[in-house]
């Protein structure tokens, strides 16, 4: 509205928007079940300004695109986009692009962005709808209900009018299909052209190409076949760059032919999915047993993808080199990244320059990556991606992957080049010389209009280092198993050297259909060291709460260690570390069970006091629950060790906690985040609790951990939320503890569950069943009883508690205060206390 009247005296909309303001109450808009009458009386509104106010603003702001793009050597104005994708990918587009605009025309608001959103992103307030100019919904489920689906995109594209669209990174970002139908609309799409994506985006086919222009290759299923490419191009100009046959000859379609290539390559291989990415279809196998069950991993994650296999490559870095490439024939390397920290292949933290590599050898990597890229008409952003072994300094090509990455802010850091920006800049045409902030990382005035060698010409090299680090909803301390969920806050402090961005906020949530990253930090130094420590104060102060678990305090440790800090590191090397354990974020379990047991203390006796209250105004006089709010007992089984503690109320917001004979006061504030502020023996502790389906969920001191309900040992229930794929073993067939027995999809990422016992197991559910966490999957007939971890009664005291100080005049006071409110004391003590000071007491509301 403050947008409209701005206007009115140019374009007189006030009345006409008038006239459907009574259409929309305000009050009834917080009201679900009047959502869509609001909604259609904002469109009508939305639909005048479309109509009559758009053309004219749209106009001026088009002019302004239409004088830069012409100025800089540019064929075509895009001004209104469609960006097809969510999250992460969606959000930084927008900010990148309006920041663009701002610096470069003056106008934030220059160009117009429409977005795709479904039900679940509108209900879990996700950033990217809030940052556009208008929004599509779309169906719900799966990305092939919706970012995925390239009719879908192009129906929305034709219908909203954009001149282009940006895909983003995952869903159809790399589908050559959404290219090529856009372009047969007429409009421009943001990234290469189809041919080209289908040949380099493919891995099949990109390690095919690469082999053919002599960029090493480790062994693989198709390390045996070369192409002539310039001949392929010359005599079949209209055909797939690789043909078909070749692409079929380097494949593997069965398990059968996987153990055979996997003879010939050797273990360990990898089995990849070409459409995989972001660590799905991908798998390790050691042996024959691993490569069966694998290989139809693989195959469920990414259904319908061809799929290869490669030969492990041990003590490697992974190390990337961003590409662009212009329609001029131009293609430039703009340094690159190292994201050898890994886990299961999903990068965790990345970083640039990739300073473990001699420069004269990064140089290679880079020109390999042009010469690879340019050769067949490369158009927009890329990442060529190598495994590099220090000892031998040797490299050898993975993949190059036709999109931009998620890391890329990464090489903003390091070059100063806003990377969706240039995609905009040479999606409309403009020459990669003539963009000003590739002309000052060559060192070259940003004004100029020399063209710019960019095989021969060297950029001047970046003089500082970028770290970042995904902030993702998984559970470290359960194999990183995704998990979703509301958010009721996200805080975190920008400084000069660390920025971040967030796909969701406050009020917020990832919910099942959603990648599991939320976040995204970088940190800047002049050296990796100044990095690193900066990047651990920013991690140290996140603070997310919510239904969701996170990675930030197993981050921090990781960065901590010594392999970290002097970059002698893998991409083995997180793997190694999670499966011997030898990384955790442990909190003394006495500290986890008093914690647990001030939690439900202090909730127990508020909701009871909250009963009693809502009892008395409805007229209802018993007082027979005050006792049970005054005193009662408080259990918590933790580690396998019950720890039975009785809990009495001494005053407002004061409780003693007896254990084993030992008497410990408690003193509790809640704060308005509902945190609690505790003080036992008079140190003070910080502590956040939130049930939950599995048990209690702490955060004590910044440190999370889960007090896991005790269930049935005969019981295998599920610890995420998703849908049952397939069960690995049948219906009454014998399982071991710690035996995978049924995998399930959660966060687009298939994974396998463990049997906590051994015996016979019965199915409750079936496969495509729905979860939710807690639920009941199976239940087994135990194999031996006797063998299931029993749990122990704790019947020491508490070393943790400090020593408590002898009571001093004020404690008198209070207390006699207290038991005069009813409380109890030991009223003698505090007297005697009293009594035997010299100074005078004063006991207010005490006769």
């Amino acid at each position: 509205f403050a947008y409209v009247n701005s206007f009115n005296n140019v374009i007189g909309l006030r009345s006409r928007i008038n006239a459907h303001k009574s259409d929309l109450s305000f009050q009834d808009l917080s009201s679900k079940k009047s959502f869509h009458t609001c909604s259609n009386a904002i469109c009508k509104m939305a639909s005048v300004l479309y109509e009559e106010a758009g053309p004219i603003l749209s106009s001026t702001k088009r002019s302004l695109i239409e004088d830069f793009v012409n100025n800089a050597g540019g064929k075509r104005v895009i001004q209104r986009i469609l960006i097809a994708n969510n999250g992460m990918a969606a959000t930084k587009a927008i900010l990148s692009m309006r920041q663009w605009a701002y610096m470069n025309l003056g106008d934030d608001q220059a160009l117009e962005f429409v977005v795709m959103a479904t039900k679940d992103d509108l209900n879990a307030n996700a950033e990217f709808i809030r940052l556009a100019d208008a929004f599509v919904e779309v169906p719900s489920g799966s990305n092939k209900n919706n970012y995925a689906n390239v009719d879908l995109i192009v129906d929305i594209a034709e219908k909203e009018k954009v001149d282009a669209v940006w895909p983003g990174w995952g869903h159809a970002s790399e589908n050559p299909r959404l290219p090529s139908t856009l372009k047969s609309k007429g409009i421009q799409f943001i990234g290469p052209s189809a041919d080209v994506m289908a040949a380099l985006g493919d891995k099949i086919s990109a390690n095919i190409l690469a082999q053919s222009a002599k960029v090493p290759s480790i062994p693989w299923s198709g390390d045996h076949i070369t192409l002539d490419v310039e001949a392929r191009k010359r005599d079949a100009p209209d055909e797939e760059i690789v043909p078909k046959e070749l692409f079929t000859e380097a494949c593997i379609s069965s398990v059968d032919q996987a153990k055979a290539s996997a003879e010939k390559i050797g273990y360990p291989v990898m089995i990849k999915a070409s459409e995989g990415g972001g660590g799905k279809g991908i798998r390790l196998a050691n042996n024959v047993e691993e490569l069966k069950n694998n290989f139809i991993q693989v195959q469920n994650e990414v259904p319908g993808s061809p799929i290869f296999m490669m030969k492990l490559c041990t003590q490697a870095r992974h190390i990337e080199v961003q590409i662009v490439g212009d329609e001029h024939g131009n293609a430039v390397a703009l340094n690159g990244r190292d994201c050898s920290t890994q886990r299961r292949f999903q990068k965790i933290f990345e970083e640039g320059p990739p300073s473990i590599v001699p420069k004269e050898t990064f140089r290679e990597m880079e020109l390999a990556a042009q010469r690879l890229t340019q050769s067949i008409g490369y158009v927009g952003a890329g990442t060529v991606e190598y495994l590099y072994n220090k000892d031998s300094n040797s490299f050898f090509f993975l993949e190059l992957n036709p999109r931009l990455q998620v890391e890329h802010p990464v090489t903003e850091g390091i070059t100063d080049i806003n990377l969706p920006s240039l995609q905009l800049q040479v999606a409309m045409g403009i020459p990669l010389y003539r963009v000003p902030s590739v002309r000052a990382f060559y060192g070259l005035d940003p004004s100029g209009k020399a063209p710019i060698d960019f095989f021969e010409d060297r950029y001047v090299y970046p003089q500082k280092h970028v770290i970042a680090a995904r902030i993702t909803a998984e559970n470290p301390d359960e194999g990183f198993k995704p998990t979703s969920g509301k958010i009721e806050r996200v805080k975190f402090q920008s400084t000069k050297s660390v920025w971040g961005y967030f796909s969701v906020g406050a009020n917020g949530g990832i919910h099942e259909f959603a990648d599991s990253q939320f976040g995204h930090l970088f940190a800047t130094g002049a050296t990796r060291e100044e990095a690193r420590r900066s990047l651990v104060l920013a991690l140290k102060g996140i603070d997310v709460r919510g239904d969701i678990r996170t990675t930030v305090e197993y981050l921090i440790k990781l960065l901590e260690t010594n392999e970290f800090k002097v970059n002698n590191i893998d991409t083995s090397w997180l793997d190694g570390i999670i499966r011997q354990k030898s990384v955790s974020t442990t909190i003394d379990p006495q500290i986890v069970a008093l914690s647990a047991a001030v939690f439900r203390t202090f909730s127990n006796a508020n909701n009871q006091i909250k009963d009693l209250i809502n009892a008395l105004s409805k007229g209802q006089a018993s007082l027979q629950a005050i006792p049970a709010i005054l005193n009662f007992p408080v259990e918590i089984t933790y580690d396998d060790v019950k720890y039975v503690f009785q809990s009495t109320m001494l005053g407002p917001n004061i409780f003693s906690l007896k254990i084993n004979g030992q008497d410990i006061e408690v003193r509790i504030r809640e704060q308005p985040d509902k945190s609690l502020l505790c003080t036992i023996g008079g140190e003070n502790y910080q502590l956040f609790g939130q049930e939950e389906a599995l048990g209690l969920r702490m955060k004590i001191d910044g440190n999370t951990v889960i007090i896991p309900t005790v269930y049935n040992p005969s019981e295998l229930r599920s610890d995420v939320t998703g849908k049952i794929v397939r069960f690995l073993v049948q219906d009454g067939d014998e399982v071991a503890k710690d035996q995978p027995y049924v995998e399930v999809e959660a966060m687009k990422m298939i994974m396998a569950i463990k049997a906590t016992e051994s015996g016979s197991i019965k199915q409750n559910l079936s496969p495509g069943s729905v979860l939710q966490a807690g639920d009941l999957i199976a239940s087994l007939k135990l194999k031996d009883p006797s063998k299931v971890k029993q749990i122990v009664t704790f019947k020491d005291k508490l070393s943790i508690i400090p020593t408590q100080s002898s009571l001093t005049l004020d404690d008198a006071a209070e207390k006699i205060s207290l038991a005069t409110d009813g409380f109890n004391h030991d009223v003698e003590t505090a007297i005697q206390v009293a009594l035997t000071n010299d100074k005078d007491i004063t006991l207010e509301g005490v006769i």
